[in-house]
């Protein structure tokens, strides 16, 4: 079980790769949105053992390209209201906010609510099928 917390920003992302019980697989890590590196990322993921789940937040649109190329790369990919991150547990008198640790927080997330996460559908996908229902 690895869970891939995405902290998505507009240009770059903080990855990190978590296993249960606190396991660190993947310590925080910065990747720039282009072709290269989201191919690097992609390949990184596969080579994993066990099951993956990419977990992000939804920020604007600027996870969409990103969610749909792990999509369309096979991976299991899940986004998340920021709320329900920022609620979770973990929260502390100190309100450090940092990439890095919401990259180490959405992954835990993930972890705690492994069966709950909805797979990400693109809108475009969504909206077609609704179409085709309502003919």
């Amino acid at each position: 079980m690895n869970a891939v917390g995405i902290d998505v920003s507009k240009g770059k992302s903080m990855i990190a790769v978590m296993r249960p019980f606190g396991e660190v697989v993947a310590s925080p890590y910065e990747i720039t949105h282009t072709g290269r590196e989201l191919k690097g990322l992609t390949s990184f993921l596969k080579s994993l053992s066990g099951e993956t789940k990419v977990i992000m937040e939804y920020t604007g649109k600027y996870y969409q390209p990103i969610a749909r190329y792990l999509r369309e790369a096979g991976i299991f990919v899940s986004v998340v209201n920021a709320i329900l991150v920022h609620d979770y547990g973990g929260n502390s008198l100190r309100r450090v906010k940092t990439d890095r640790k919401d990259a180490i927080k959405i992954a835990n997330y993930g972890i705690d609510r492994w069966v709950d996460l909805m797979e990400y559908t693109p809108e475009e996908d969504i909206r077609q099928m609704l179409k085709t229902l309502s003919l």
